[in-house]
Order: structure tokens, then C-alpha cells, then sequence
């Protein structure tokens, strides 16, 4: 495990109206912001983003009555650079640790990206723990592996997914120029407007955080090598389950990363009510591009009682 010092972490401490801290489940440490008191909102981060990414999120559902928790996931922030984990059942049960440490019996799971793969996993394990869950920006596990397999526009999409596969140059790549790349990124996945050059700085500055750059890509190495192993063989077969978790799945219209056609139809994969938002003018990262409409949608979703109207 990499040693991380306080000085390094400057980048990911960020100050506002939430409070810090840090808790281990699963083996690992993981780092916090928290905000509110009431029913737990856990908030889960992708790629190449962190915590702060719900800035906008933990102040609105704070104010609206709830506990609202934003985590960085192992590799990534504030959290533990393990040598190894980086498999969506270890990730998954890293989720579903963060909330029962948090002494609270389930959660609504809002994910974006990866923290989206992962909320899938988790509602699909363990449907108990997940009380409702958001998608943002992604697929059903499944209908991204198929789509990485046979839809030419999805896999020209995610060229940044290959260009990880490659040892020690992919990770100077990320580095290179304090962390150019991440702003390109977060750029093409983007609508019109955003991100502000202050934001680009925030993350770029996060990737330099000793052993994100190797962390993050992980997540793509397995997502590529494990596709004719046992385990992902496994993997992809317990996600043929349907979830009974009720589901809302919002998605940007200009989403340049994942399409909105691999994500339409996740709908397939959800035994319970399903709501599938596509957003307008947004792109990857609705949460931040629109964070009013972001709100209001998951929010008054949350609130409904009956969601499958």
C-alpha cells in the first residue's frame, strides 16, 4: 500500500460547509465528505473524479433533510492505494462496507460512472443494503460488455478504455503536463460550457495524487482482461439477475462516453420501477454540467413513494 502524506492530499481535502473523515471497511481506508442528518444518501464517484465531484449534491440534500455522504472510491482521493481490489465484487463490497461502517442498515446509492457499475453490482448482491439507486452517465454492466464487444461507435468511444491497457505508458500519459489529459477528458465528455479552467484544475490536480494515476486505470485493466477469465466469466453472470432496487437512470443527451444508446434499455435489467431520464444540452457529467436539474430530478424521485408512476 503506497503511504500517502497530509501534503499530499491538499487537493482532495477541499474546504466547504461538510466535514471530513475517513473509516475503514473491507481492509481499506476510505475517505469521507459528509453533510446532514436523516435517511443516507451515499454518493459514489467515476472516472477521473473523486468526492467532489456531489459538491452541489451534499449541500442540496443536506438542506432537503438528508444525510448525505460523498465517497472516494480505493485507488482514487483521500482513500487507500491498494495493490490490489480493483475487481467490481471487491469495489462493490467497498460500497456496501462504506454504508454499514456508517451505522446505517442500507442507503440510496447515487452513482455516476464507475460509482454507477458499482451501485448496479450492489443492488443486484445485495438488493437489502440499497434502499434506492440512481445511474448517471452509465450502462447496465452487461449492456456496456456487450457493447464494448460489438457496437463500433461505443468501443471508438472508448478509446481511452484500450489506451489503458497499456503498462507504465498509460500512467505517464495521465501525469504528463500536470495532468493535461484528465482536462481533455473531462472536456470531450462534456456538453458546451463546461468544465470551468478552475474545475479542469481540480481534477487534474486529484490524478497527481500519489498512485491515482495507477489506480484509476485498474478499474479498465479488469474491465478488458477479465473478459474470457473465470472471474469476470462469474461476474457477468450474476449481473444476469435482475435488481429489485426501484432504479432512476439519468443520462446526458451529448454523453460522448457513454452513448446514450449502450445505456438505453438498462431498463431490462431492473425487476422493480424504472425511470429513464435523458437530459438535454448535458453531456457525461450531469451533476456538475446541470446541478439544478440534476437536484430536482433525483430528488423529487426520491420523494415520490410510488416511483414506478
Amino acid at each position: 500500500m503506497l503511504p500517502i502524506m497530509a501534503s499530499d492530499l491538499s487537493a482532495v481535502y477541499l474546504d466547504g460547509p461538510w466535514a471530513h473523515r475517513e473509516l475503514s471497511a473491507n481492509g481499506a481506508r476510505f475517505h469521507l465528505a459528509e453533510l446532514g442528518e436523516g435517511p443516507l444518501v451515499l454518493f459514489v464517484h467515476g472516472f477521473p473524479q473523486f468526492w467532489w465531484t456531489w459538491r452541489d449534491q451534499l449541500t442540496a440534500f443536506a438542506e432537503a433533510g438528508y444525510r448525505a455522504v460523498a465517497m472516494d472510491l480505493r485507488g482514487f482521493g483521500g482513500s487507500d492505494k491498494t495493490p490490489r481490489g480493483y475487481d467490481p465484487t471487491t469495489l462493490t463490497r467497498d460500497v456496501i462496507g462504506v454504508i454499514k461502517a456508517l451505522g446505517e442498515p442500507n442507503a440510496a446509492v447515487i452513482g455516476h460512472g464507475w460509482g454507477a457499475s458499482l451501485g448496479w453490482t450492489a443492488a443486484t448482491f445485495r438488493p437489502k443494503t440499497v434502499r434506492r439507486l440512481v445511474v448517471v452517465g452509465a450502462a447496465h454492466p452487461r449492456a456496456l460488455r456487450t457493447a464494448l464487444l460489438s457496437d463500433r461507435a461505443q468501443i471508438a468511444a472508448n478509446s481511452h478504455i484500450y489506451a489503458a491497457q497499456r503498462p507504465l505508458a498509460a500512467e505517464k500519459a495521465l501525469l504528463r503536463s500536470g495532468g493535461a489529459l484528465v482536462g481533455r477528458y473531462l472536456q470531450n465528455w462534456s456538453g458546451p460550457l463546461w468544465p470551468s479552467p478552475e474545475v479542469a484544475a481540480r481534477y487534474q490536480a486529484a490524478i497527481m495524487v500519489p498512485g491515482v494515476a495507477h489506480c484509476s486505470l485498474e478499474y479498465y485493466r479488469w474491465l478488458i482482461r477479465a473478459l474470457p477469465r473465470p472471474d469476470g466469466i462469474r461476474y457477468y453472470q450474476r449481473m444476469r439477475t435482475p435488481t429489485e432496487v426501484p432504479t432512476l437512470h439519468l443520462h446526458g443527451a451529448l454523453d460522448t462516453a457513454v452513448l446514450a444508446t449502450t445505456a438505453r434499455g438498462s431498463g431490462q435489467h431492473v425487476n422493480a420501477s424504472y425511470r429513464w431520464r435523458l437530459l438535454d444540452g448535458v453531456g457525461h457529467f450531469p451533476q456538475e454540467e446541470a446541478p439544478e436539474l440534476f437536484n430536482s430530478e433525483v430528488l423529487n424521485w426520491l420523494r415520490d413513494e410510488e416511483p414506478d408512476r
